[in-house]
């Protein structure tokens, strides 16, 4: 029988992966509080339906950046799809297609970003609404290697750079100290530099400094790595003025978690904002994405659309997430349980769950389009546990 939910999905996913994998793919860091927080935040959340509403046709069309999705949902950037079975991006790219939906590639995948551009180029013919596709980024000390990829995806025809803006350095990702991940014989990642030889046998050089044992061992890893490793130097004046240099894609910061800093990426023009807390593998002592979301949101004031990632797992945190302001919500974890699920199909099924289960939840709340979604249909456990409060 096919699974009902993504939770159903996540089930059959941990049955089929290495144990390894799969924790590699699901864990947190530190203690997990953000990870496990993400979650229960949702759960805090009621909608508060309203009746006798025409909902006989409802619409869960969303447009972002002039383009006209059919879902606000989106596919979020996931290192190494590989591993997780068949052709991991590529067949994540193909799902897109012929949904519809945006993808954002990782600049960590185990194809090269020509090669899924090319998957969207060949299935577009046979598309309802071709995606625009988004590439994630990380800065690193090496601005030559940095802007070679930027280049590359501009070539390529990508719409938007996603710069990732939370990891100046990795979270203490327990999971992964334990067990190191290293690809798999065969396995790499194309986006990046050649690696050395011998170097798909050792953990990446951001994976040993997150194994140090003492901050004074970290600096000397990266005083001897540094030009490899994600940059911990990037500041809002030079980095926004070199990336506008380097290109002409729209760019979106991914790992805002403040209004502040949210003011302050409007005031530098950044095209959007991705509020994320990078699944709870970052800062473990930092709220959830969706409690970050409203005050996000009021900063922004309209100026820029603002994305929400992290613990969607149904539709109806979908609606949530978007009552509170998100114009676009993404999906990391949910597109990682469907390749291993089924490959592509595996992918088309977790976003087809995700689509009935919002329009489901429109009708049931009383709306009939994505635009009457509003945070007056919410509300929030009180503070003695019982009852509705309102936000």
């Amino acid at each position: 029988m096919a699974p009902f939910s993504i939770s159903e999905i996540q089930a059959a996913a941990k049955d089929k992966l290495p144990k390894y994998v799969y924790d590699f793919y699901a864990s947190g860091s530190d203690d997990e509080k953000a990870l496990a927080r993400n979650r229960s935040s949702f759960d805090r959340l009621f909608i508060q339906p309203r009746v006798l509403r025409d909902v006989s046709n409802v619409d869960t069309t969303a447009a972002i950046f002039g383009w006209k999705s059919p879902l606000p949902i989106g596919l979020a950037p996931s290192a190494m799809q590989k591993m997780a079975g068949g052709d991991g991006e590529l067949d994540t790219a193909r799902a897109a297609v012929r949904l519809g939906s945006n993808m954002t590639l990782s600049s960590q995948s185990t194809v090269s970003l020509e090669e899924v551009m090319q998957v969207r180029h060949e299935l577009s013919s046979d598309a309802v609404s071709v995606p625009p596709f988004w590439m994630q980024l990380y800065l690193y000390e090496d601005v030559e290697k940095s802007l070679k990829l930027i280049k590359r995806a501009e070539a390529a025809g990508y719409q938007a750079l996603v710069l990732t803006v939370d990891t100046p350095v990795l979270g203490n990702r327990l999971s992964e100290r334990k067990v190191p991940v290293v690809l798999p014989q065969g396995m790499h990642l194309p986006n990046l530099d050649t690696p050395l030889p011998g170097a798909e046998k050792q953990p990446s050089i951001n994976r040993q400094l997150m194994n140090a044992t003492t901050a004074a061992e970290a600096k000397i890893l990266r005083g001897r790595y540094g030009s490899a490793m994600h940059s911990s130097s990037l500041t809002w004046e030079r980095t926004i003025k070199f990336l506008r240099g380097a290109t002409k894609m729209k760019i979106i910061l991914k790992g805002i978690m403040t209004a502040s800093d949210a003011t302050l990426a409007v005031r530098h023009g950044v095209d959007a904002i991705i509020v994320s807390n990078h699944g709870g593998r970052q800062l473990d002592a930092t709220c959830a994405t969706i409690e970050a979301l409203p005050a996000i949101v009021s900063s922004v004031r309209g100026e820029i659309p603002v994305i929400l990632d992290g613990g969607v797992q149904s539709g109806s945190d979908v609606f949530k997430a978007l009552a509170l302001g998100a114009y676009f919500v993404l999906v990391g974890r949910a597109v990682l349980w469907g390749l291993a699920y089924n490959g592509a199909s595996g992918v088309e099924a977790v976003m087809n769950i995700l689509e009935r289960e919002l329009s489901r939840t429109m009708a049931l709340a009383g709306v009939s389009k994505i635009s009457e979604i509003s945070k007056e249909m919410l509300g929030i456990v009180p503070a003695n546990g019982f009852g509705v409060a309102r936000l």
